[in-house]
């Protein structure tokens, strides 16, 4: 049984504590953050720690699962695995390229698995266009985007993300590392544009921005996110793949608005275009939820950890995602297009 610390007990860090304690793989065995909050029943046994270093001390579990704000993710993850604990670390990896790669750098040292919260690399409609992408081959177009039309706690919870990360970086990384699964090719250069929409954020801190991203095979893709109740819900999600053989589409359910967690990655409809032909489509009625994929994507790392799974493609998939994510906020905070070595 791999026993587990969640270190942070937001929105992601309760649903990740839910699905450890469901699996029989798992047993959570503490919980740390800043604050007291109401934890769900499955939980309501264990204690809240403040202090990270302590647990991770008293406890020496075999897995830390990160979810608290990005700018601590590096830092936490390090020490974890300096302590010999494998880890799992929400979305982003870090708010640097140089952070991303110094905790790639620790799981390759400590040989302990490390796992990104990518959470659509679990979601099997999300898979299948990945696949049927894959297939079409290069180069691609990619047409990826996630507006949320947020007010009241949601719109709470986006300000206080947007006090370390705009949201192209913050959601950014699901969607590039999509074109990275896709796409084999390096991406070379970024051009990205954002506007402060808000006088509830701070004077240089934009929610709302886009950017698009070159590769080395030719492929170009377009990525857009905005937060905030000035937000449309008009044409809020967009995902689509073109390459010269046809496209490649998801279709959301009807009715879920852009700011419920439920509408951010669902997704029940794939649909196949091959040039000159007519469309297909596919439908995915057991397609997950919010806490389903959490418990999805839990049950692969438990994988990972009793298969001793090579993580290194994912874990280089994660630094790359940031580093265009970020290389897209320098783009909109210098005006100039920025080329990625």
């Amino acid at each position: 049984m791999i026993r587990v610390l969640v270190v942070g007990l937001g929105q992601m860090g309760q649903s990740h504590a839910m699905a450890y304690a469901s699996l029989p793989e798992f047993q959570v065995v503490g919980l740390v953050n800043r604050s007291d909050v109401a934890l769900p029943d499955a939980l309501a046994h264990l204690d809240i720690d403040r202090d990270f270093d302590a647990a991770l001390a008293r406890l020496k579990p075999d897995m830390v699962a990160i979810a608290t704000y990005s700018d601590s993710h590096a830092a936490l993850a390090i020490k974890a695995m300096d302590a010999g604990a494998h880890v799992f670390v929400e979305k982003p990896l870090a708010t640097t390229v140089a952070d991303c790669q110094a905790v790639a750098d620790t799981a390759a040292r400590t040989g302990r698995k490390l796992m990104v919260g990518h959470i659509l690399r679990h979601h099997p409609t999300w898979v299948a266009l990945i696949a049927a992408a894959r297939a079409m081959g290069p180069p691609y177009v990619f047409r990826l985007n996630l507006n949320q039309r947020s007010a009241g706690p949601a719109w709470d919870i986006h300000k206080a993300l947007m006090q370390s990360t705009p949201p192209i970086v913050d959601c950014g990384v699901h969607y590039v590392d999509v074109m990275c699964q896709i796409t084999d090719a390096a991406p070379v250069e970024v051009r990205g544009m954002g506007l402060r929409l808000s006088d509830e954020i701070a004077p240089d801190m934009y929610n709302y921005g886009h950017f698009q991203v070159i590769f080395a095979d030719g492929s170009c893709g377009w990525y857009e996110a905005g937060w905030g109740p000035m937000m449309s819900e008009t044409a809020h999600f967009v995902k689509d793949v073109i390459s010269p053989q046809g496209a490649v589409s998801l279709r959301a359910p009807q009715g879920v608005g852009s700011s419920d967690v439920e509408g951010h990655t669902a997704a029940d409809h794939l649909i196949l275009a091959p040039t000159g032909q007519n469309e297909t489509v596919r439908t995915f009625a057991d397609s997950p939820g919010h806490q389903g994929l959490c418990d999805l994507q839990a049950a692969a790392m438990a994988r990972a950890i009793l298969d001793d799974h090579d993580m290194s493609r994912h874990v280089n998939d994660a630094v790359r995602s940031v580093g265009v994510c970020l290389a897209a906020d320098e783009s909109v905070r210098t005006g100039q297009t920025v080329r990625i070595a």
